[in-house]
């Protein structure tokens, strides 16, 4: 594609060289450049771009996009120079045009807010499968284009990945595509230049302040993908939240509101829960779901009100919403031993409260051991906030480590205590090997007892000094109960 096509969409400050030249890709990473590339210099958290911009154009960049202009002296005749106000902006509007603006060829659906992301799109993504359509997917879990995974690495992509899985969509027949939007991804505009049919805000709390620093940011920039929005979409807006009816103020987009608690376009409440499932009541009509917990009828509430907007008929998409199993890692629940294990991606003070409340609503008098980490490199103001209320709580709680990345496990694990009292201190486990953790969980438990392991819910590894270790939490306590199960009868027998 010719250079001058993809750039019909932005306004360079300043064009050196050919621009009449064929674009062969596009790329971020000077390393991998390929002959013919527009490559895009960025300015990011760990590493600035426009270092590597003499690389990119040795190793056969034709264009680049930058920010800073280079050194006339370092210019190179045969690459195109193209200076532009925001980079990150100029990115995700080139890559929708040169692959062929694909968000505009599908409905496009994002979901951000703190909890329930992933939840929300996964449901969207198997209800819309269901009522026949294909369907692609970008979530925390994994990427689908209809039934083809490709694994995720972010929440959500960067704009030329993005835009290339869209394209892939689109070529291979989808009609919808539903997709987490994070609020990094916001600030970053990796969502710049994308055309959404609908926005869904789920509810916001106490996250990422590591990155936004405070509070308000992290508010502003949720409020940001709204604003957004055009006039042809809809924003659907949880509004027992008290952030939701904000995130609707000067958005141009159809705004529909959803709550179990207060007045809404689309409303449910809980009629029963067990943890089997549970009953709710959504528009008038009763529905049983194998998911579990007020967060998940908040999530379910979305999925069908989004699904209604897109025009889904009522009743078939309850019976439909009623036949999709809970997402992996999200309030994943399984009995062995006499033990019921939950695993949960809970990684926010709200999100673990929601879990053990949910819990607490549901269980008779069955005990609860608690195992929980907090992430290494990441906010710290949550972790004694998770460690309390993880300890009000619960029966017992191991405190022990999440990814602790580049971060001492045991600065973690003090960070996280300083939230207790001293007799909940004393009365805590600290373990900071996790497969040990869980194994001491499922030691003391008794057999009728609730073990919960939150943290890394769906993930399949530990990440510790920059390694990724194969570990899945859900994997290791079926293995441990196997284990227990088999001590037991090996005890019986004996004892007969």
């Amino acid at each position: 594609m010719l250079l001058t096509t993809i750039l019909n969409d932005i306004r360079p400050l300043k064009i050196q060289g050919a621009a009449e030249v064929e674009i062969s890709s596009l790329g971020l990473n000077s390393q991998i450049v390929e002959r013919g590339q527009l490559f895009f210099a960025l300015h990011g958290e760990k590493t600035d771009g426009h270092r590597f911009i003499g690389a990119a154009a040795a190793n056969g960049a034709a264009a680049i996009v930058c920010e800073q202009w280079p050194d006339d002296r370092a210019l190179d005749a045969n690459v195109c120079y193209i200076l532009v106000e925001n980079s990150h902006v100029a990115m995700g509007l080139i890559a929708s045009a040169f692959y062929g603006y694909p968000s505009q060829r599908l409905k496009l659906v994002g979901i951000t807010g703190t909890n329930g992301k992933t939840t929300t799109a996964t449901l969207l993504y198997r209800l819309f499968r269901a009522l026949g359509y294909k369907v692609g997917l970008l979530s925390t879990v994994a990427n689908y284009v209809d039934t083809r995974e490709i694994p995720a690495t972010h929440t959500t992509p960067d704009a030329i990945t993005l835009n290339r899985l869209l394209a892939d969509m689109v070529r291979d027949g989808c009609s919808y595509c539903f997709m987490e939007v994070s609020s990094h991804a916001i600030v970053q505009e990796r969502i710049a230049g994308l055309d959404f049919a609908g926005a869904l805000f789920s509810n916001i709390t106490h996250d990422h302040l590591d990155y936004h620093k405070t509070f308000s940011d992290y508010i502003r920039a949720k409020k940001t993908f709204f604003d957004r929005l055009s006039d042809k979409a809809f924003a659907l807006l949880n509004i027992d939240d008290s952030h939701g009816r904000l995130m609707g103020q000067n958005t141009k987009a159809l705004v529909k509101t959803s709550a179990l608690h207060t007045w809404a376009d689309f409303k449910a409440r809980i009629v029963e829960s067990t943890f089997d499932g549970m009953q709710l009541n959504i528009d008038g009509m009763d529905v049983w779901t194998p998911l579990i917990g007020g967060f998940n009828a908040y999530n379910i509430l979305a999925a069908y009100a989004a699904a209604r907007l897109l025009g889904a008929e009522k009743n078939e998409t309850l019976r439909l919403l009623s036949a999709i199993p809970p997402v992996a890692g999200r309030f994943e629940a399984f009995r062995m031993a006499g033990i019921t294990v939950i695993v949960d991606y809970a990684h926010t003070p709200d999100a673990l409260q929601n879990v053990l409340h949910t819990i607490r609503d549901v269980r008779r008098d069955e005990p609860l051991i608690t195992v929980v980490g907090c992430g290494g490199n990441r906010d710290t103001a949550k972790r004694p906030v998770m460690a309390r209320i993880a300890a009000d709580n619960s029966d017992k709680v191991i405190f022990t480590s999440d990814n602790p990345r580049f971060e001492d496990p045991e600065t973690i694990l003090n960070d996280m205590r300083a939230g207790l009292d001293a007799v909940q201190d004393a009365q805590s486990l600290v373990i900071a090997d996790r497969r040990e953790a869980i194994r001491t969980a499922l030691m003391l438990a008794p057999s009728d007892a609730i073990v919960l392991i939150v943290g890394k819910g769906h993930e399949k590894f530990q990440d510790i000094k920059g390694v990724k270790t194969p570990f899945d939490d859900r994997e290791v306590a079926a293995e441990m109960l196997r284990n227990r199960q088999r001590h037991d009868t090996i005890a019986f027998d004996i004892h007969e």
